[in-house]
């Protein structure tokens, strides 16, 4: 058993495949072998969590899920520990045959059952152990039972320590949203969650709802190699960047040079939005780029002025002035109406380019703009990486926000496949795809980061990240953007307790990478 870290990269499987593991494993141990590793696993997990515990409820559906919770209950009990189990109602000689043989061990070990789950007051873990992969994302033919919708919600509400078996129950595997009906309403704050994956991790446990509901992962793959059985990963978990090396003899030159260009003027629709050019130059520059070029959407000489007081040593550039064919261009950070007329040249001309917020929409807007952004990757020899948020891909799509939330990783990838680019779809658990290979998915980050600004801090950082690269241009670009992500939210992760992260003080903690 591991504490998922997020420093290390690892697999992550879809239901489907960790069902053809599950079957494979199977198929060469003797019954019933597999529900008592996992049983044996969760007990020892919860031993770990609660070795002081007065009471540990087990909630058990009527699946192998339920069966995992059943076995861990016997473990437990045989251990001095004290058990009360809740097995959803219903005749139990119906469970699956490894179930049926669970709850007779529970029942012959002395387990005490209980249709009324214990107070929560009274709980010192909740061992939740209702639903596992079986869910569809479809809508149920009927509501949720009593027993099932109150269980459910006295774990999803629970103050107690609560352990999920494989999944947060409700939470699909392979996206991270709730099964229909299923969600958790607004109670009180729950208390610490960990969930034990088995066999596999499901990339559902870390994006969307998915790192809410899971809390701590923790993974038992049950002695089952999943590359052994040949069963692929739908996805990765992207792990540390390796630090790059920063030679004694350099330069600013040795680093790439970066342009932002962005920031509407005020003087256009009364709408000022040169901060977020600054803050995106600004996290460029201290990201380790070598020079920083700043092009406000402004013929203001003043607002620029006022614009680099906050950063001296960003220097400033009109559009027209810029040696597009030589930079690292970040393009869109508060770019409003003003960027769509530089897009063409920028498609054409930038050999690394980063297209970030209103650049993204005015190529939603305009289908000529988006035949020059298929054009960069079927010619080649040019890196890009897009970065919407779910509204943005949803535009790009031609979909809705909750079509793209409702499947992330289908999302991003099929945006990659699309526009040939790699493609950062923000939110909780970032994902990273790209035109071909398998899609990355960031496990840093935390609430945080839903300020303003902190998208132009991760397009300036994919900048300087880009400009340093040294790989073929699509490798660059996927290696920047998984970097970039991992960088970002390592950063909020660790921000000192009680202090406010602003956009500008995010920037001001990056360093090269």
């Amino acid at each position: 058993m591991q504490r998922v870290d997020p420093a290390q990269p690892l697999p992550l499987y879809s239901s489907a495949a960790t069902r053809q593991l599950e079957r494979a494993a199977a198929a060469q141990l003797a019954p019933h072998t597999l529900m008592q590793r996992a049983g044996a696993a969760v007990a020892r997990l919860a031993r770990a969590l609660a070795p002081h515990a007065r009471t540990i409820w087990v909630a058990c559906g009527r699946g192998n899920n339920g069966g995992d919770g059943l076995e861990a209950a016997a473990l437990l009990h045989a251990h001095g520990l004290p058990v009360v189990a809740s097995l959803l109602p219903g005749d139990p000689g119906r469970l699956p045959a490894d179930a049926v043989r669970s709850w007779e061990r529970a029942r012959q070990a002395g387990v005490r059952f209980t249709d009324v789950p214990p107070p929560l007051q009274a709980q010192d873990l909740a061992i939740d152990a209702l639903l596992g992969l079986g869910l569809s994302p479809e809508p149920r033919g009927a509501a949720p039972e009593a027993a099932l919708r109150g269980w459910l919600s006295q774990l999803q509400d629970s103050p107690a320590g609560v352990l999920c078996v494989d999944l947060p129950s409700g939470l699909l595997a392979d996206t991270g949203q709730y099964a229909p009906g299923l969600a958790p309403g607004h109670g009180s704050a729950p208390g610490p969650r960990h969930t034990l994956a088995l066999l596999t991790l499901k990339p559902g446990l870390f994006t969307a709802h998915g790192r809410d509901a899971a809390g701590q992962v923790w993974l038992d793959p049950l002695q089952a190699d999943a590359a052994a059985h040949a069963v692929a990963p739908v996805a990765w978990l992207s792990g540390a960047p390796t630090p790059a090396s920063r030679p004694h003899a350099s330069h600013k030159g040795s680093f790439g040079d970066v342009a932002v260009v962005g920031g509407e003027g005020l003087s256009l629709r009364g709408m000022g939005m040169g901060g977020a050019a600054l803050l995106a130059a600004s996290a460029a520059l201290h990201a380790g780029a070598g020079r920083v070029w700043l092009s406000l959407l402004d013929e203001s000489e003043a607002a620029t002025a006022a614009m680099l007081s906050a950063q001296p040593e960003l220097m400033p550039r009109r559009f027209e002035a810029l040696a597009l064919d030589e930079l690292t261009v970040v393009a869109g950070c508060g770019g409003g109406v003003a960027i769509a007329p530089l897009m063409a040249q920028l498609l054409d001309r930038a050999p690394r380019l980063v297209l970030d917020a209103d650049a993204l929409n005015a190529i939603a807007a305009d289908p000529a703009l988006a035949a020059l952004l298929l054009r960069r990757h079927r010619q080649g020899g040019a890196a890009t990486v897009l970065t919407p948020h779910p509204l943005e891909a949803a535009r790009l799509l031609k979909t809705s926000s909750a079509a793209v939330q409702a499947d992330r990783l289908g999302a991003a990838a099929e945006l990659a496949a699309r526009s040939g680019c790699t493609v950062v779809l923000k939110g909780s658990g970032s994902i990273i795809a790209a035109p071909d290979g398998v899609p990355r998915l960031n496990p840093t980050g935390n609430a945080r980061l839903a300020s303003p600004g902190t998208g132009d801090i991760l397009a300036g950082l994919i900048g300087a990240r880009l400009a340093a690269a040294r790989a073929a241009p699509p490798q660059a670009a996927l290696e920047a953007a998984t970097a970039a992500c991992w960088q970002h939210g390592a950063a909020a992760d660790g921000w000192p307790v009680g202090q406010a992260l602003t956009a500008l003080a995010l920037a001001r903690r990056l360093a090269p990478g």
